[in-house]
């Protein structure tokens, strides 16, 4: 049954793209900055329509690369655009020069990244590779796992990156194919709540040739790790601001996100901690645990950068052991990105044993009964104080 804020809303069937491309069109975006990656293409077509059909105002740009799309972006939020592009894969790694550019100008643009893994060799299916990549690059981070929250998460965006204390761009992904192409039912805000609850973009600067400012410029010794020393400041804004818009949104949506999504974790052994669409199998193979007696629970991460550390002290402030799925091969690491964040939290202050668990690489599927597998395995090495190893699940040795 629909709740009474589901009630006021409308039910719409879409794919994550679509339902991405949706919700930028909702927030009053100026300025698209479009190229063409699979699996991401399908939300600038989709905004491409809207244009065409005069249901936004922007202006919308076909550029001959994804350096340039990000590069044009940039651009549009110096001027005082509402901003917005999408990328995938190669295309957000050829990105890569722009992206710290992008938050050391302190351009709250927002960015939807349908995760895709990354070359060579070539591959068009999900993995974590291409946005696990650059999490250190000074832009806010979120991952949906599913086409509802990829529209929600659209939304917020814009108004954790436009929030004057934060001021940082935004990017958030969303399964490639899975959730991409996958058509759910989605619950759509009206077209004036958005617009109200966003409200007009207010830049804290912005391009004027009357007022002539520096944008950008030569920093050296003597002042560039004070640029450095406000970005941190901002990032730090940014967990308490995605806090408050989670608080916010709920108020006006009735969905309730939080930072770390748990099920079944207050008195929880074992934790499976995954991202992205996976989450939802591992509830799935977390009922099948409990129905055996095993105490398992899920942590699924939504907030990836700031990462949320008061969520992850309390979540895993009890249990015996953790089996962290990764859906990124971190090539010379100890261990993956999860479980070295999670690492930097948990050791020494908490009693728990974490395991790493490789999943899903280009796309491979995985089961439920294949992360009950991992729960069980991180419970037994636990009470046998065995080390981490890095386990593969799924592939052909």
């Amino acid at each position: 049954m629909a709740t009474l804020q589901e009630a006021k809303q409308k039910m719409m069937e879409l794919t994550g793209d679509h339902a991405i491309a949706y919700g930028a069109k909702q927030a009053g975006i100026d300025f698209v900055a479009a190229y063409p990656i699979t699996p991401q293409t399908i939300i600038v077509e989709k905004l491409s329509e809207y244009l065409a059909d005069g249901l936004i105002n922007a202006k919308y740009i076909n550029v001959e690369s994804e350096h340039s799309a990000i590069s044009a972006v940039i651009g549009a939020e110096l001027a005082g655009a509402r901003g917005f592009t999408a990328t995938s894969s190669q295309g957000l790694v050829l990105m890569f020069e722009e992206l710290p550019v992008a938050a050391g100008m302190r351009m709250p643009l927002v960015m939807a990244v349908a995760m895709r893994a990354l070359s060579a060799p070539i591959n068009i299916h999900c993995d974590h590779s291409d946005m696990l990549s650059v999490r250190d690059q000074g832009w806010v981070m979120m991952i949906a796992e599913n086409a509802q929250e990829a529209y929600d998460q659209t939304v917020m965006s814009f108004k954790i990156a436009e929030d004057p204390s934060v001021q940082l761009p935004v990017m958030y992904g969303i399964d490639g194919f899975i959730t991409t192409h996958n058509m759910e039912n989605v619950y759509t805000l009206p077209d004036e709540m958005v617009s109200e609850y966003l409200g007009v973009r207010k830049p804290l600067y912005r391009l004027d040739p009357d007022n002539p400012m520096t944008f950008g410029p030569l920093a050296l010794h003597d002042t560039y790790f004070e640029f450095r020393r406000q970005q941190y400041d901002a990032m730090t804004n940014a967990y308490e601001v995605t806090k408050e818009v989670f608080g916010s949104y709920e108020q006006m949506s009735g969905r309730k996100y939080t930072p770390l999504k748990n099920y079944m974790t207050e008195d929880a052994e074992v934790l499976i901690f995954a991202a992205g669409s996976t989450v939802g199998t591992a509830r799935q193979a977390v009922r099948k645990l409990r129905e055996e007696g095993v105490k398992a629970g899920v942590s699924g991460v939504t907030l990836l950068r700031p990462f949320p550390v008061p969520e992850v002290m309390e979540t895993f402030s009890n249990v015996k052991a953790a089996a962290v799925l990764e859906r990124m091969l971190s090539l010379g690491s100890p261990a993956g990105p999860h479980y070295m964040d999670l690492a930097s939290v948990v050791y020494p202050q908490l009693d728990v044993r974490m395991y790493d668990f490789i999943y899903g690489l280009g796309g491979r599927d995985i089961d439920w009964a294949t992360i009950a597998h991992t729960a069980k395995t991180a419970l037994s090495d636990a009470e046998h104080k065995r080390p981490n190893e890095t386990r593969f699940l799924g592939v052909r040795e």
